[in-house]
């Protein structure tokens, strides 16, 4: 007689059920495999297009920097020719911009006048952020004493608008072209001086400079390998913006009788030629003041655009 035995023997599982040790049977499911795979014809991921608005105000930009290297391809004719049969004339067909109290073609003008409109622009846009970074670099990367006195300029600056003290310098070196481009410059310096300044201070306290002070970097070497790199990038954007904005200063000041002489093309002029006959022929004045407006938005959506890929690398 057989004894049962004292633990009976442990069955396997069934292939596939909870707690077996066999794994389940590979038995393919009808369309998995279809959806696993890649289809053929799937649609693929869109690329990511670049946005419009900077695209066009490149666009923009190149239209003006031909006109000002080469007017003559745009404008044929001369800026000087005069017509007095055919004064004051609405824009139309054969005078795409009408023309002014002398017959002269207002299109031809505009074209011709924007490589002087453009190097105003550049000029004080250079002089405001060279005037800044040399302001915002005593403040933030020198002594107590010379930080205190770079300060107390820059307060000092600030406190004046910036019409004013444009004003009080052509009042002082008389108007041309090289005045109204120091008065545009020295007078949107200060504001360009305080975010300078915020930038350098922030990158001084950054962790890659401490880390260079541990390595034993020397200050000279710190604020010319690290600092000044990091904390001017965003210049690149600001610099681009500051072109439109002084070319409106300047164009301002010429409003008010302080810019480029008469009978220069150059487009404050053109502003200040065509107030004396702003009821009678308004274009004079409406469309030279588009041409800057166009302009001055066409170099800001470029420079936020510039400075935005600068700050996020996108």
């Amino acid at each position: 007689m057989t004894t049962p035995p004292l633990i009976p023997a442990r069955t396997a599982p069934p292939t596939g059920a909870p707690g077996s040790l066999v794994p389940p049977s590979s038995t393919p499911v009808p369309g998995a495999e279809a959806t696993l795979a890649p289809q053929a014809g799937a649609p693929r991921r869109p690329r990511r297009r670049p946005p419009l608005g900077p695209l066009a105000a490149t666009a923009t930009l190149a239209v003006f920097a031909l006109a000002a290297v080469a007017p003559g391809l745009l404008a044929p004719g001369s800026p000087e020719a005069l017509d007095l049969g055919a004064t004051l004339q609405a824009p139309s067909a054969a005078h795409w911009f009408g023309t002014d109290e002398l017959g002269r073609d207002l299109y031809t003008r505009v074209v011709h006048g924007t490589g002087l409109s453009l190097l105003i622009g550049l000029g004080a846009a250079a002089v405001s952020l060279t005037l800044a970074v040399l302001l915002a670099a005593a403040s933030a990367l020198t002594g107590r004493i010379l930080s205190g006195a770079a300060d107390r300029t820059i307060e000092i600056l600030f406190a004046f608008p910036t019409l004013l003290l444009a004003l009080l310098l052509i009042a002082t070196l008389g108007p041309s072209p090289l005045s109204l481009v120091l008065a545009v410059g020295v007078g949107t310096a200060p504001g360009y001086a305080r975010i300078v300044r915020g930038q350098l201070l922030s990158a001084r306290t950054s962790g890659y400079v401490e880390a260079a002070t541990a390595l034993g970097h020397g200050r000279l070497r710190i604020v010319a390998a690290h600092i000044l790199p990091n904390a001017l990038r965003p210049l690149v954007g600001i610099f681009t913006m500051s072109i439109g904005q002084s070319i409106v200063w300047a164009s301002s000041l010429a409003f008010l009788g302080l810019g480029v002489a008469p009978p220069s093309p150059e487009w404050g002029a053109l502003l200040d030629a065509g107030r004396a006959y702003l009821t009678a022929a308004g274009w004079l004045v409406v469309i030279p003041g588009h041409v800057i407006a166009v302009l001055a938005l066409a170099t800001t959506t470029l420079g936020k655009h510039i400075q935005t890929r600068l700050e996020t690398g996108r």
